[in-house]
């Protein structure tokens, strides 16, 4: 299936309109087409079977980032945010970035760890030798556990042993499964075989066995993007491509050197990440600890972007990060809008879903950078804004965009001029 990503006038569109050209851009079928088009996707009774004492459904936002490329392929990217200006700063970078070549992407093995913390050693040392003597058969232990996984061509791969020889509660052993979970996020697959060798590790060591569990930084299943933009793509009206890039990798810079600026910096980043993680039903809490504990994995709270500029003056953007995605599983598999992304992505693998999920955030954090660079954020971010200031203020049909509008121009988005601007129109 061949999708164009580009969405020409999409803001000018009705929801429906979007829905239709959506529908057929992605060759979605009526029964999709419903699933988007009226609330209540998740039923109550499903609701009820996902998580406990469940009263009702909380919606938001679904929508869709445009003109996204990625290693060469047209990708609609479903993003469920409640954000204003995500949606819309994504597909912009994107659209810019297409000029340029769109984005390349590459991933590592979906490799998960589960730890398993073994006490009450007089010689961590030796029992961390006595355990790699065992490997083998504590690996065989594991895999026992999970023959579907096994037959994917997936399986606990080795296991590592770190010692913590002086600890609060006496010397430490800490047992990594490194475990190839395919398309599975990996949690339960990992922490099963962490129970599963426990015994094993007990009669090894002579130890006792008290945590096991996975380990959500997950530094061996990584995904990575990279862009690269030509000045003149990046001029504005007010200033030069090479301005604009200067711009960028002056507020890159303090990013990389203070956590004050990297924690706002990053949050960008995960602006355009998450959005995709909830709309496929993963867990964005899982991929959130994992890319702040990256971030510091050099002792100190950094970007979780590089940004440079080659020889030819052209701006070039990396990112590397966790990426603890699934296909199968969860709420991926019992949500029917998880679904549907998946099916709007036409992704094959887990790898691919963190590929597409790293190139979004990296044109988050690009737009964010060359906003600060030039207007300032506040400036696109207000505009877009005013539209939820216009509905707090009870506008309605195109009373919110002829409130909004009018704010954004007067750049005074405030709820008490909305509501000033919506009597003015109302005669009252």
């Amino acid at each position: 299936m061949t999708i164009d990503s580009r969405l020409p006038n999409f803001r000018a569109m009705t929801p429906a309109q979007r829905l239709a050209h959506v529908v057929q851009a992605a060759s979605l079928t009526e029964e999709d087409a419903a699933l988007l088009s009226r609330p209540g996707a998740l039923g109550l009774d499903r609701a009820n079977g996902m998580v406990e004492n469940v009263l009702g459904t909380f919606e938001l936002p679904f929508g869709i980032a445009g003109y996204f490329q990625i290693n060469g392929k047209d990708v609609l990217v479903p993003m469920v945010v409640e954000e204003p200006s995500v949606i819309a700063a994504a597909s912009f970078m994107a659209k810019l970035v297409r000029d340029c070549g769109g984005f390349e992407t590459s991933s590592s093995e979906p490799l998960m760890r589960a730890q398993v913390q073994v006490l009450g050693l007089a010689d961590p040392y030796g029992a961390r030798q006595a355990i790699l003597k065992c490997r083998s058969d504590i690996l065989g232990v594991a895999n026992s556990r999970d023959k579907v996984l096994i037959a994917l061509g997936g399986g606990c791969r080795d296991l590592e042993v770190q010692v913590f020889p002086d600890t609060p509660r006496g010397a430490m052993v800490v047992v990594h499964l490194i475990v190839d979970v395919r398309d599975a996020m990996g949690a339960n697959t990992v922490n099963t075989m962490a129970e599963a060798v426990s015994p094993l590790i007990e009669k090894i060591t002579g130890g006792t066995v008290r945590l096991r569990i996975l380990s959500n930084l997950a530094d061996l299943r990584l995904a990575r993007a990279r862009v690269r933009v030509r000045p003149d793509v990046l001029a504005t009206k007010e200033r030069s491509g090479a301005q604009v890039v200067d711009g960028i990798l002056d507020a890159y810079a303090l990013a990389a050197i203070d956590p004050y600026r990297a924690a706002t910096h990053n949050k960008g980043i995960m602006n355009g990440i998450d959005p995709v993680i909830v709309a496929t039903g993963n867990d964005w809490r899982a991929v959130e600890a994992g890319a702040h504990a990256y971030a510091c994995r050099s002792g100190n709270y950094t970007s979780l972007t590089h940004w440079e500029k080659d020889n030819a003056g052209a701006l070039v953007g990396t990112i590397e990060m966790p990426m603890p995605v699934g296909l199968v599983g969860g709420a991926t598999r019992t949500h029917p809008l998880a679904q549907l992304s998946l099916k709007m992505l036409a992704v094959e693998s887990a790898q691919q879903l963190g590929e597409v999920a790293v190139a979004v955030g990296l044109a988050q954090n690009m737009g964010a950078l060359r906003a600060l660079a030039t207007e300032g954020i506040q400036r696109g971010h207000m505009a877009l804004h005013a539209r939820n200031i216009a509905l707090v203020a009870g506008a309605t049909g195109d009373e919110i965009d002829r409130v909004a509008s009018r704010m954004a121009s007067e750049k005074d988005v405030r709820t008490d001029r909305a509501m000033h601007l919506l009597a003015e129109m109302r005669g009252k």
